[in-house]
């Protein structure tokens, strides 16, 4: 291990990064971040090798990094084959044409969130939301005539609020086990947060569906063209709606996710075959059977437009094809490349010392919920990784809310309201790399993530008002200073040795 890296250099490191990407994004043709992540951590560890880190420390905190990443890597391959196996499937299909006929124009928003919500709570996840039930609502939204970021910022509020209230999230089992809280302390502890939050959502998408739908009338003969073209395009029946079923139930019986995704993939391969005609439409004749493979590795695209076609069925065409696992490849490697700067920014204590320099800013109660949040949206943007958005601030910030004597579901909660919440808003974030690409939206659907954004400002004002910020008793502060002095003793114990 190197010395300590002075805060000056730190802030080179930072700028660095985010100069790099703002060129990447806004000058450079391409817009692709990846080569400017990849110099950002080139740029880290510059620094950190001037100031004595071994180049070997660093490749484990890089390896340690990418190694967290594998999970949603694996996951992120699994959904593109899901996709496209529920695509030919007529699975999609059928989601998006029952919604259609289902869903009022007025109440779209209001429904798309409360739906997304309920499958992410019996999931656990936003992401098997937003690529199931959420490629689905874009395809609703858009024969509506809804604007899809409008359509995304719903669906990724309703993904994520399930995600952060879920027992079986990952997210809501790590901020309690980093605060030193109990599961369903923090869960209940959320709901007054989280709950005023969805609220407020809920409202909000409900006066802009009327006045969306109120603007722009909807054109019946189209909505019908729309479900004409989507009949064309795939069997649609109910029965197509089991592999989603098969994943919710299989998530909700606490199978492992990648299992259930899996499953989900393989259960759409028999409704291929029922939808064999369609699809080989739709490959121009050739046969099924040597495309099934093909299918999930390199997708397909049912919706052929006929001449003639209005502009809403070219673009509603796009929504029933997917490039399958080989497009989410584009994704994951920006997911490698982000974790080889997180990785190097956290194993050389880069990000503890901007902690360090927030502790000593943060004043009262109110400040240190404030620089909790703000540290979970930091680590979010510069760790480009949702986990150490969670683990870092949850590690730096523990002692600080015992000190104040505040118990530590207090912590948990700021950390979800905050960590969890807003990692999709980066787009070289693991979760905001995955969003983009699953709904195939940029990031103008963050103004319509109504609950992503709004949720923070609450946690803060609930912060520097105490509504619900729980006191610990004497004695669990009692337990607490005896516990941390036993760590002191083991830890001289172990110099020692």
């Amino acid at each position: 291990m190197g010395r300590k890296i002075p805060l000056w250099q730190c802030f080179v490191v930072i700028l660095a990064m985010v100069g790099l990407l703002m060129w990447s994004i806004l000058v450079d043709r391409g817009g692709e971040p990846h080569i400017a992540l990849i110099l950002a951590a080139c740029v880290a560890g510059i620094i950190a090798v001037l100031n004595g880190w071994k180049w070997a420390y660093l490749e484990k905190g890089i390896l340690a990094a990418i190694n967290r990443s594998m999970q949603a890597c694996l996951i992120l391959a699994i959904v593109g084959c899901m996709i496209c196996s529920w695509m030919a499937a007529g699975t999609i299909p059928s989601m998006m044409y029952y919604g259609i006929k289902v869903i009022s124009p007025a109440v779209f928003l209001v429904t798309a969130c409360i739906l997304c919500s309920i499958v992410s709570l019996a999931t656990g996840s936003s992401w098997s939301t937003a690529g199931s039930m959420g490629v689905a609502l874009i395809g609703v939204g858009t024969a509506l005539g809804f604007p899809t970021a409008m359509t995304a910022g719903a669906v990724v509020s309703g993904a994520y609020f399930g995600d952060k209230m879920s027992p079986l999230s990952d997210t809501t089992n790590l901020a309690p086990a980093m605060a030193g809280s109990n599961l369903f302390d923090h869960i209940k502890h959320m709901i007054y947060t989280t709950g005023t939050s969805l609220i407020i959502a809920l409202v909000a998408y409900t006066v802009m569906g009327f006045m969306y739908s109120s603007d722009k009338e909807v054109d019946m003969s189209t909505l019908t063209e729309i479900t004409q073209f989507i009949e064309r395009s795939s069997n649609i029946s109910v029965l197509t709606l089991i592999p989603p079923v098969f994943v919710i139930a299989a998530v909700a019986l606490k199978l492992p996710a990648l299992p259930a995704l899996l499953g989900g993939v393989f259960i759409g391969v028999p409704f291929m075959f029922w939808n064999r005609p369609y699809i080989e439409t739709a490959l121009d004749g050739d046969s099924l059977v040597n495309n099934v493979f093909n299918i999930m590795n390199n997708g397909i695209h049912m919706g052929n437009v006929p001449e003639g076609a209005s502009a809403i069925i070219e673009e509603l065409s796009g929504l029933l094809g997917h490039d399958g696992m080989q497009k989410m490849f584009w994704t994951i490697s920006i997911i490698l490349c982000a974790m080889c700067f997180g990785g190097i920014v956290d194993c050389t204590g880069i990000m503890g010392s901007f902690a360090n320099l927030l502790l000593k800013v943060a004043k009262g109660r109110g400040g240190l919920v404030l620089a909790t949040e703000f540290s979970c949206i930091f680590v979010n943007a510069i760790c480009c990784d949702q986990y150490l958005a969670l683990v870092l601030p949850g590690r730096m910030f523990k002692e600080a809310f015992e000190d104040m004597r505040l118990a530590p579901k207090n912590l948990s909660r700021c950390l979800e309201d905050s960590g969890t919440i807003t990692s999709n808003f980066f787009p070289w974030n693991t979760c905001g790399a995955t969003m983009r690409d699953f709904l195939g939206v940029g990031s103008g659907y963050i103004p319509y993530a109504i609950l992503n954004w709004l949720n923070p400002v609450v946690s803060v004002i609930f912060g520097f008002t105490g509504i619900t910020m729980t006191k610990m008793s004497e004695e669990e502060y009692e337990k607490i200073l005896e516990e941390r002095e036993k760590e002191k003793e083991e830890a001289l114990a172990a110099l020692e040795a």
